[in-house]
């Protein structure tokens, strides 16, 4: 309600202080879905050798085709057992001095390779791929009609020649594939764009990513996981969306981190004007009565206004009847966690009035109205911090990209801090949350 009333007198935008925060996510891209990204992008012809020339004349052709879905295997050390079937058609010439007779065969093998894994501070994925042997599965044979002639053991040192370049491919083809980049920019440039955390107010939250950090990622049975780390700027505005940050076309190198903290504290703003704190108090107190003495003589407020000193916020109360003056109650703003409102602790009280009455009259009045507005004024936040924590639940719940999805929990959201200004109180609220970056179903 009094959100409410605030927007209906603050039609104009308010901009709060820009707060520094940090926040961390884990990520998780199970190892089936590099598996599939894999076999997505390594496909058709591997290798091919079509001249009988190259290679020191070597008069040798082969054409290396994947025959099967490529199996990826974690291994320990942040590791990977590559295990690549192919199809492999390869054609001999056998002579000299520039005679030759070709022979070709067709034939099988699972190729086995294991690669390291490194994700560079520029988000390059790079491997270093070593061969691990190769299993046959059709074995090549020289057909003459009537007479077939095995050639396994003739053809290993060749094939395995093959297979020691067929490291750089496999290696060249994971760089080419694994671009994170354009991926990473969308889901950041998305990610900056303004939250609209409180319809109902018309607040929105506006993040700015700074810095990015990043963990060595670490490879287990299904799963490769590694903790994104962020520092940056949030601000609320009030009243209108904000300009959204310039739109960025080049994704910031990380900077690696052996341990990121799993903690997510992003700090935003809530502003109150104390044009708005006076509106409320007037609702509340403006022309209450209380007793002293005399029934016939009572005390009434006729006007209240709010605004701040120092650190404090005072409450000039304009007051007729047995005491007709102007009444200073002055406190400390705090957040009551059990009240959920901006409430004044460590009050202190100071009359300025031309009656002369006796000084317990003036002590019991202390007292009074002490408790009817020192004690029972308060600014409530608890509709505020409601719909705020379920717009944010919202963005923390959903697909950035296509593949890329957040998935998280807003555990805490409250006020931590009151700052003072000359036209209005600034309370700091923090979120406390948990987040998980997931792929799932991304296409490279």
């Amino acid at each position: 309600m009094f959100a409410s009333f605030v927007m209906a007198q603050s039609p104009e935008i308010h901009t709060f202080p820009k707060i520094k925060s940090h926040i961390t996510v884990p990520i998780s891209i199970p190892v089936k879905e590099i598996n599939s990204l894999i076999n997505g992008s390594v496909t058709g012809v591997l290798y091919e050798d079509n001249s009988y020339t190259d290679n020191d004349n070597d008069q040798f052709k082969v054409r290396v085709v994947k025959s099967d879905d490529i199996k990826l295997t974690s291994l320990k050390d942040n590791r990977f057992l590559i295990e690549v079937p192919l199809e492999i058609w390869a054609e001999q010439g056998y002579g000299g001095l520039g005679y030759y007779v070709y022979q070709d065969t067709n034939f099988n093998v699972v190729m086995k390779f294991i690669s390291s894994v490194e994700l560079q501070p520029d988000w390059i994925l790079r491997t270093q791929t070593q061969t691990h042997g190769f299993d046959w599965t059709v074995k090549p044979v020289l057909d003459y009609g009537t007479i077939k002639i095995p050639i396994a053991s003739m053809i290993e040192k060749t094939l395995k020649e093959q297979q020691n370049r067929f490291t750089e491919v496999i290696d060249e083809k994971i760089q080419e594939s694994f671009d994170l980049k354009p991926y990473l920019l969308a889901v950041w440039n998305n990610f900056s764009a303004p939250i609209h955390i409180s319809e109902e107010y018309n607040t929105w939250l506006k993040i700015t990513p700074e810095t990015v950090y990043m963990s060595p990622l670490k490879i287990s049975a299904d799963q490769v996981q590694a903790t994104l780390g962020l520092d940056l700027y949030s601000e609320t505005f009030i009243g209108k969306i904000p300009a959204p940050n310039a739109f960025r076309v080049a994704f910031p190198n990380f900077i690696e981190k052996e341990k990121l903290n799993s903690d997510f504290n992003l700090k935003t703003t809530a502003n109150i004007s104390f044009e708005q704190a006076t509106a409320l108090a007037r609702a509340q107190f403006l022309g209450q009565e209380f007793v002293l003495t005399s029934e016939k003589n009572k005390v009434r407020i006729t006007d209240v206004k709010v605004y701040s000193e120092d650190l404090y916020v005072v409450i000039e109360a304009e007051t007729e009847g047995e005491i007709t003056g102007t009444s200073y109650i002055k406190g400390f703003p705090v957040y009551d966690r059990e009240k959920q409102k901006i409430v004044l602790t460590q009050i202190d009280f100071k009359l300025k009035t031309r009656n002369i009455f006796q000084k317990a009259v003036a002590s019991l009045f202390e007292r009074r109205i002490k408790r009817t507005i020192g004690e029972e004024y308060g600014i409530p936040m608890e509709d505020l911090i409601a719909t705020s924590k379920k717009s944010l639940t919202m963005s923390f719940n959903k697909e950035y990209f296509p593949g890329i999805y957040l998935n998280g929990r807003v555990n805490e959201f409250y006020p931590s801090q009151i700052l003072l200004f000359h036209r209005n109180m600034t309370v700091v609220m923090d979120t406390q949350a948990n987040l998980q970056l997931r792929v799932d179903g991304l296409s490279f």
